[in-house]
């Protein structure tokens, strides 16, 4: 198929659903994409912020997917349309009993007028349940601001989705975006779900009350005339087996103890490893999403394609995406704000607190990154006192190490430095990586700045 086939093509299909054909810059990503070129690559050529491509891109492939039946992304976009000909010519074969020539790109058969001509609250004929939808969001933020997470958005709802994946765990430091990743996460594959439901484990986290809640859900949604108080109920793993679940444990570090190495079950709630060995050993269709500061213990951070677990640790956005942030803050000095976002790692809630410091002082961004200036607003401060406060005594050692080294240091020079034998250093290490508190490069490990001038004040 050529170049101008397929974006004919594409063309007619976003004009099927939405009734508005390709503008210039979806053409370009299209275009772009079919010529194996980057996102940068084609934001440098249209002129605009590769955060502005990364969108546009990101809502081509989810109407194509719907349209198409099929995960279409980046990678696979060329293929799928020219699959998508191929069935095309096909059915209209089958359909007509006709032969010879036609042109599979022209205008749509059906106008966008009769495809959604379905009042709002009809299901029209592109959903896809055909069981009703049970969906408890109420403990669900609303999403907020939200900033270019399309490559974090495609990788989870192809391990949900396409891999099928029971237990993911989306973990990262505090304020670097976790739970509005989840939330327009559960906003775009919500429906494909027979349940959807979201928990806060600061509301209920005992295992039994979870469950309860859980169940109850199940049991009344199965019975609605049965009786409330000695409804039929069975083990929560049989309810994730007979239904297509989606259920989102955010601040999942709340099951764990302060003091203590990464993901130790506080006393109460070890019965949480169970329930979590289940969605990952026993076969069933639904998906656990664990959000918070560090992940259950016994979930392994290094996964790979044969076992239904992922994690996914979230790093700080890209530039064009950060400067975003500070655009909306009212920074004008854009130009002079790129070691400004690099000094805070592209993290969402650390650029909104120093923006808003700088805003209030009156002062410029060139002037915060004179002498390689670490501003920490005291409500920064606070964000990262409550993470700090969760680490065991012998991580707060190997942290005050790390804060004396001017560069990225490795095991044998902690080790020669520090009073720890070699066995409490590497558990302290692998702890602090699972929360997020430093950073590991090859073999050298060292803390973030914003982390550091922390320890340094401490």
């Amino acid at each position: 198929m050529s170049l101008k086939e397929a974006l004919k093509l594409a063309d007619r299909i976003i004009f099927e659903k939405t009734g508005q054909h390709l503008d210039d810059l979806q053409e370009a990503v299209l275009k772009g994409t079919l010529e194996h070129e980057t996102y940068k690559h084609i934001a440098k050529d249209f002129d605009c912020s590769e955060s502005s491509v990364r969108k546009v891109g990101s809502e081509l492939w989810q109407i194509l997917s719907e349209e198409l039946g099929e995960d279409v992304n980046k990678k696979n976009f060329q293929s799928a349309i020219q699959r998508f000909k191929l069935s095309n010519v096909s059915n209209f074969v089958s359909e007509q009993h006709i032969t010879g020539s036609f042109n599979t790109c022209g205008e749509a058969r059906h106008p966008p007028e009769q495809r959604n001509s379905h009042p709002p609250n009809q299901e029209t004929a592109n959903s896809k349940p055909t069981k009703t939808l049970h969906q408890d969001l109420s403990e669900m933020p609303e999403l907020g601001d939200f900033f270019d997470r399309t490559l974090e958005l495609q990788t989870l709802t192809t391990s949900i989705l396409q891999q099928n994946c029971r237990l993911i765990t989306l973990t990262g430091i505090s304020g670097i975006g976790k739970t509005s990743l989840a939330v327009q996460l559960v906003q775009q594959i919500k429906n494909e779900f027979e349940y959807a439901v979201w928990h806060t484990l600061d509301e209920f986290p005992t295992i039994d009350k979870f469950q309860s809640n859980l169940i109850q859900l199940f049991s009344q949604s199965e019975n609605p005339d049965s009786s409330p108080t000695n409804p039929k109920r069975l083990p929560l793993i049989k309810y994730l087996q007979n239904h297509r679940c989606l259920i989102i444990l955010d601040d999942v570090h709340n099951l764990f103890c302060s003091g203590e190495l990464a993901g130790k079950y506080k006393p109460d709630y070890e019965e949480y490893r169970s329930l979590f060995k289940q969605i990952e050993k026993l076969s069933h269709q639904s998906c656990f999403l664990l959000v918070g500061w560090e992940p259950p213990k016994e979930v392994p951070q290094l996964t790979s394609e044969n076992t239904p677990i992922r994690t996914l640790q979230l790093t700080g956005l890209d530039t064009a995406a950060a400067r975003e942030i500070l655009r909306d803050k009212g920074l004008t000095e854009i130009d002079n704000c790129e070691a400004l976002i690099h000094r805070y790692q592209g993290n969402p809630l650390w650029l909104k607190s120093v923006a808003t410091l700088i805003q209030e002082l009156g002062i410029g961004a060139t002037e915060v990154l004179i002498d390689d200036t670490i501003l920490l607003p005291e409500d920064l401060k606070d964000v990262l006192q409550q993470q700090y406060d969760r680490t065991s005594e012998l991580e707060k050692q190997v942290m005050s190490l790390l804060a004396t080294e001017n560069q990225p240091v490795n095991f044998a020079n902690l080790l020669h430095n520090g009073q720890i034998s070699s066995s409490d250093l590497l558990n302290a290490l692998q702890s602090l990586s699972r929360r997020c508190l430093i950073e590991k490069e090859a073999s050298l490990y060292t803390l973030s700045p914003v982390v550091k001038q922390y320890i340094k004040g401490l």
